[in-house]
């Protein structure tokens, strides 16, 4: 016998948490085997279950016994990683003394039997169906009648094996739980599963990478990318030989990864200056192969991908290959077939040469396509995005036609969910939009994940779920895995990171943002209890100092650090907002106003927040954008609502918006600030306008384009207007013009304007502003005069957030005065001032049949005084002499004919 006995220790705890929910029903085996009869009928649920969902799980009537005292007994080609893993779960689960044997103890102490005959028998004897028929990296694993068996279909099959018996065994401090019984036979849907580190910007950390082939293995994946764009060894000085501390840190990575069963591919990217034709650029090209071979490799990759195949890099292809596409995919399939003949095919161990065409985007047959689909040879895989450089869906039928017309297997460059493109958000929601049965079709699922590795575990959690069983993938249920298990089980923290995830949730592939705080916010809507809405925005408020506190994977902290600040801030932002809807249906005028003032600091902070990336520049962060934002905006326009004012026009698009170019900046009189679109418009696209109030139209002004994009605008485009939303009045048409301005017909009157497009365009789209004059206007004159920079009509423009600065204190006599365009019927006058303003700064007179009459005194922040009767033909602060001595500027944010009620 060969004794092992360990003691357990608290660290003992690095498994994956059993997490998705598991159907325990058995399911048809894989394709050409038998299903598996030889199991017991269904009995209770077990206690835990395994992610990613196997493909059979079947529970048993009995248990298993952690007992003192456990014995493995391995077959003699058991895998030595999986039986690493076996005792230490066995540790873990609480016994005292794990022991190597060859045969099981005389005792009923529990027995674990890994491989060979011991497996074999006990598999049968607990009616589990060995691994023969199954596919590669399949297992079977049974628990019950005091033994447990596992085995695998090969080395990978047992390890995976181990990593379910992980999941399935408790983590305890002391022998004796009981473990139900269950027998599983799983296999993976598709070959390949896993990550290519293949996205711009920032590097993993040699750490990262490390954790990160970690939580492959326990997830099942077995296959990671070395591909960073910003590695200049893999692009630029791809001829370079690594430096020795750079080969060391490689090698670490490869040997780990091994440990792992995960195969570690080294993608070397060339075509930025290679030469395809040169015989010294093969060599470069196959010694820098060499290198990582010696060090461990043993798969490679030659991705072409961003880069031109237009222009060649040196005459002699332009001779040899002609110009064009077809030109470009003969150079490459020759390149290809020459590195797979001459080193692949040269060095026994090597797996099979994968590439990345230029042409990775679509399935649109081409002559750069049919070149390659004739020329390279065939047992090169292709690497492919979809349809689209990031693809919202992926069809069986487009996989099958990408399989035609490439004339090679298919593995997926899935570009989710890399955020190098949107350097501004997380892509924190489920892998999505995948259709079942498309991992069949495939070589293999690689995943591009974000430049924040620790915080690219949520969605690559969900990605390991789709490709291994696909049939049982529920997006939303394996996200709530995904959530529970990085929360280590702790119910506290995966509330807070539920409430995080959510708020920054949106992408190309899921369209929602912040689902679970939208329903909220819609649920007040609908039944008005603020309360409910107010627990939502609290556990979003207080998620970011939770994490801090409590989440064990202090990367992901790390990774999230400025989008946790945002969040706690837009949290705070929206609960002032919903104190405010209170407020103003409560009737406290003067709480509503002090709760509106900080509205626009709280937004400003919210907004402050940026990511810096690795050349330093400065990306504001979004989370809950649509959703938060929104929320603030409606409450601030309900309020003018209720104060009778305009505010701001709410802006809209029926287009995505490009990062942080939201369509709030094209309504935010900056000028230098705008809305971009994600995609160019197609016919009857739509930018609009809501004025909150049908109101009489003054000019309408459309400035489109900026520079460094001057056609990203409307190329043909009508603007139009309505008061119902339904019935639309034409205002102007546009064709070719980046700046559009209309006047509209006397007299009229709406309270919605928009530009909607009459042709499609390729070109995205640019509103630096779009802004409507008009309404109701009040002519502001007097004194004291406005600071430089400011104006009087501040004071009058319908739009509480700006305000009217004096350059000076009051001086005897002086008055600020508002007429408007008619008189108004009004039971009273609103003045808003900044908080801490001065009472008796001055007196609020109004003049009706043409004289002036005083209606009181200013009080503080908030002053409403009735007006009496007859029609107000305008209003008057007469300002007492030296008002706005001491420090405090006379400042007077609205004082508006339209607020007169």
């Amino acid at each position: 016998m060969l004794p092992r006995s360990r003691t357990r220790t608290a660290a003992a705890t690095a498994f994956a948490l059993a997490l998705a929910a598991v159907p325990l029903t058995g399911m048809a085996g894989p394709p050409g085997t038998a299903a598996d009869t030889g199991r017991a009928p269904a009995g209770p649920a077990a206690h835990a279950s395994v992610s990613p969902t196997p493909q059979s799980v079947h529970a048993r009537r009995d248990r298993v016994t952690i007992t003192r005292s456990v014995t493995v007994v391995a077959g003699p080609r058991a895998d030595a990683a999986a039986l690493a893993l076996v005792e230490k779960s066995l540790d873990a689960a609480g016994a005292d003394r794990v022991v190597r044997a060859r045969q099981a103890p005389a005792d009923r102490q529990l027995t674990v039997y890994v491989d060979g005959t011991g497996a074999a028998r006990t598999l049968g004897d607990l009616g589990a169906q060995g691994p023969v028929g199954l596919p590669a990296q399949g297992y079977v694993l049974a628990l019950g009648d005091g033994r447990i068996a596992l085995s695998g279909k090969d080395a990978t099959g047992t390890y995976y094996a181990a990593q379910s018996l992980a999941q399935l065994l408790p983590h305890r401090s002391r022998p004796g739980a009981r473990v139900q019984g269950t027998v599983l036979r799983d296999w993976p849907a598709t070959p390949l599963r896993g990550v290519i580190e293949g996205f711009y910007g920032t590097p993993w950390s040699h750490a990262a990478r490390l954790d990160q082939l970690d939580f492959a293995a326990a997830h099942k994946m077995n296959i990671y990318v070395y591909s960073p764009k910003d590695d200049a060894y893999l692009r630029e000085k791809w001829r370079d030989p690594y430096p020795p501390d750079r080969l060391a840190g490689i090698k670490e990575l490869v040997d780990r990864a091994r440990q792992r069963h995960v195969e570690f591919t080294y993608a070397l990217s060339p075509g930025l200056s290679v030469c395809y034709s040169s015989d010294a650029d093969l060599k470069a090209l196959t010694g820098k192969f060499q290198t990582l071979w010696d060090i461990g490799v043993r798969t490679f990759a030659v991705p072409l991908d961003d880069i031109s195949y237009t222009d060649w890099n040196c005459a002699a292809d332009k001779e040899k290959f002609g110009t064009g596409g077809g030109a470009a995919g003969a150079a490459q399939a020759y390149l290809l077939n020459r590195v797979n003949r001459d080193f692949i095919a040269g060095h026994p161990g090597a797996r099979p040469l994968q590439m990345v065409p230029t042409e990775y985007y679509d399935v649109k047959p081409s002559p750069y396509k049919k070149a390659l689909a004739s020329q390279l040879d065939k047992d090169v895989l292709v690497e492919w995005t979809g349809v689209g450089v990031i693809a919202p869906t992926m069809s069986v039928a487009q996989a099958r036609q990408a399989r035609e017309v490439f004339g090679h297997p298919i593995l997926t460059w899935d570009n989710y969910p890399v955020n190098d493109y949107v350097t501004g958000r997380l892509l924190l929601g489920p892998f999505n939009g995948r259709e079942r049965g498309l991992p069949a079709q495939l070589a293999g699922i690689t995943a591009n994940p974000m430049i924040q590795p620790s915080a690219s575990k949520l969605a690559l959690h969900t990605v390991a779920d789709y490709a291994w069983n696909d049939t049982a993938y529920d997006p939303r249920a394996s996200w709530g895995a995904a959530i529970e298990e990085l929360a280590g089980g702790d119910a506290r923290t995966a509330r807070a990171l539920r409430a995080f995830a959510d708020a920054s949730y949106a992408s190309s592939l899921n369209p929602q943002q912040a689902p679970e705080l939208a329903a909220a916010i819609a649920e007040f809507d609908r039944d008005g209890d603020a309360r409910r809405l107010d627990a939502a925005l609290r556990a979003v408020q207080e998620a970011p100092a939770v994490l801090r506190d409590r989440l064990a994977d202090r990367g992901f902290i790390e990774d999230s650090e400025p989008w946790l600040d945002a969040t706690r801030a837009w949290g705070v932002a929206a609960r002032t907002a919903l104190r405010l809807v209170e407020a103003a249906r409560a009737g406290d005028d003067a709480a509503a106003w002090r709760l509106r003032q900080r509205i626009p600091g709280l937004v400003k902070t919210a907004r402050s927040f940026v990511y810096v990336d690795m050349k330093g520049k400065k990306v504001p962060v979004v989370v809950g954008d649509g959703v938060l934002d929104a929320f603030v905006e409606d409450a601030v326009a309900a309020h003018d609502e209720a104060l009778g004012v305009i505010g701001r026009p709410k802006a809209s698009s029926d287009l995505a918006a490009y990062q942080d170019n939201a369509v709030s900046r094209m309504t935010d009189g900056d000028d230098t600030t705008f809305y971009w679109s994600a995609a160019g418009p197609g016919v009857n696209s739509v930018i609009g306008l809501d004025l909150h109030a049908e109101r009489p139209l003054g000019t309408v002004t459309l400035a489109m384009g900026k520079s460094g994009s001057p056609d990203d605008y409307l190329h043909h485009g009508v603007l139009e207007y309505s008061s119902d939303r339904e019935h639309w009045h034409p205002l102007a048409a546009f064709d070719g013009k980046a700046e559009v301005t209309a006047e509209p017909p006397a007299g009229a009157r709406a309270r919605y304007v928009r530009t909607r497009t009459t042709q499609a365009q390729a070109n995205w789209l640019v509103v630096r502003e779009f802004a409507v004059a008009g309404g109701d206007r009040v002519a502001v004159a007097g004194g004291p005069p406005a600071a430089e920079g400011g104006a009087l009509p501040a004071a009058a423009d319908g739009d509480p957030a700006t305000a009217y600065r004096a350059a000076r204190a009051a001086r005897n006599g002086e008055a600020l005065e508002f007429t408007p365009q008619a008189p108004r019927a009004a039971r009273s006058v609103v003045v808003l001032r900044p908080q801490g303003a001065p009472a008796k700064a001055a007196t609020v007179q109004v003049r009706s049949g043409g004289a002036w009459r005083t209606l009181g005194a200013l009080g503080g922040a908030y002053t409403r005084l009735a007006t009496g009767d007859g029609p107000v033909e305008g209003v008057r602060l007469a300002w007492r002499d030296g008002a706005g001595d001491g420090g405090r500027a006379i400042e007077v944010n609205e004082v508006n004919e339209v607020i007169l009620r």
